[in-house]
């Protein structure tokens, strides 16, 4: 607290003063208090956060009325699935850079939802169908899954004919931690089902698991654009095609109140314009 005064700058009285009337407006307490240190209460972390969102907005407005709207300024933070954010958008952001000198990119690789206004994230891309939300979403492809493996293990093992047959084979999981695994196929229904797997390795770490995969380890399930080049190749097979399951929508979701700004609208448009130039989303693969 002294150094928040401090930097105001204010005396520490005053801002002391000033949190206990914010916990008296708000009918909250907004610090948790110590006789060695200060920690903020939940309701104290949501009013942060909010408060610096709304303050971020603020900045973005003035300097989009203050500066010229053909070269938008400031910091943009975007999270994307590590895999796509990796091997996909962080080849992108050199040129989005040269193009947009005055902006600056944080790419957070997150494999998990964010909470883009607890989180201060301007845009997001989620994989997966989209419960109800406020948050403004652009459809930029479908993601396929597709089971595959390497000639060199078929040989040795065989393919497996229905989903029910990788019980009986070595499968290649991703995930954090080993435990019961389930892949999800087609099965006539509008959500699939799912089927047992027998799982003899388990990683966090997609291009690990393509990689075992190319050795000959087992059978591995990944998005359809990870591998086209493997499969074209002639490295990896791929397996159970008529049972695959209905492609997975990505999307790039923004909060509504950063529709207005040119920063984000900037990145947007560059993403957009860009992804329908990737040959690997361009192209579906075919189902033979």
């Amino acid at each position: 607290m002294s150094a928040a005064a401090r930097s105001i700058p204010s005396s520490l009285t005053s801002v002391s003063r000033q949190i206990s009337a914010l916990e008296q407006y708000f009918g909250t307490s907004l610090l948790l208090r110590t006789t060695r240190q200060l920690a903020l209460t939940e309701d104290g972390r949501i009013l942060y956060e909010r408060a610096k969102s709304i303050l971020g907005e603020m900045k973005e407005i003035e300097a989009a009325l203050s500066r010229d709207p053909h070269q938008p300024s400031g910091r943009i933070r975007v999270s994307s699935p590590s895999l796509i954010g990796r091997l996909v958008i962080a080849p992108l952001m050199a040129e989005f850079l040269r193009r947009y000198p005055a902006l600056s990119v944080d790419l957070l690789l997150i494999d998990r939802p964010v909470d883009m206004v607890e989180e201060d994230i301007h845009l997001a891309l989620r994989i997966g169908r989209l419960r109800d939300s406020q948050l403004v979403a652009r459809r930029l492809t479908d993601l396929q899954m597709i089971t595959c493996a390497s000639p060199d293990y078929l040989a040795r093992r065989g393919a497996p004919r229905t989903p029910l047959d990788l019980a009986t084979h070595d499968c290649l999981v991703f995930s954090d931690a080993p435990g019961i695994e389930e892949w999800r196929f087609a099965d006539g229904t509008k959500t699939g089902r799912k089927f047992r797997i027998s799982g003899r390795l388990w990683m966090n770490s997609l291009d690990a698991l393509v990689e075992a995969a190319r050795d000959g380890a087992g059978i591995v399930r990944v998005p359809s654009w990870q591998v086209q080049p493997d499969l074209a190749a002639g490295r990896l097979q791929r397996l159970l095609i008529d049972h695959e399951p209905a492609p997975t929508p990505l999307h790039l979701m923004l909060q509504p109140s950063r529709l207005a700004s040119p920063k984000v609208r900037a990145f947007v448009d560059y993403l957009v314009e860009r992804w329908a130039k990737i040959d690997a989303f361009r192209t579906p693969l075919a189902r033979s």
